[in-house]
């Protein structure tokens, strides 16, 4: 059973930073994809920034050139680097691996943190 474990959300001031982590613990055959969705109140969830194949990346257009998608393999972790937050960047952060079995793609999520932006 995979499991992900974030941490790093908080209360920010617009224009701060904050770092965001997930650690993907138990057996993985092949990742397909790991990265960050959000959900804003009262909103749907969406993307925010992933790995896909290889080394690319798929960021959000209302985060680009502020966040930054990292992870280190060895560690199975990913975080995201976000800059210079807005208030519109409040949401319920959630991190999401996507992997492959072997026979099965599966999706799982994490348990959410709630990144709040304000003065």
């Amino acid at each position: 059973q995979v499991q992900l474990v974030e941490s790093g959300g908080g209360l920010v001031q617009p224009g701060g930073s904050l770092r965001l982590s997930c650690a993907a613990s138990g057996s993985i055959f092949r990742i397909n994809a790991m990265g960050w969705y959000r959900q804003p109140p009262g909103k749907q969830r969406e993307l925010v920034a992933t790995f896909t194949s290889g080394d690319n990346t798929n960021y959000a257009d209302s985060v680009k050139g502020r966040f930054t998608i990292s992870r280190d393999n060895a560690k199975k972790t990913v975080y995201l680097q976000m800059n210079y937050l807005k208030s519109e960047d409040m949401a319920v952060y959630y991190c999401n691996l996507n992997v492959y079995d072997g026979k099965y793609n599966h999706d799982y999520w994490g348990q959410g943190t709630q990144v709040t932006v304000s003065s």
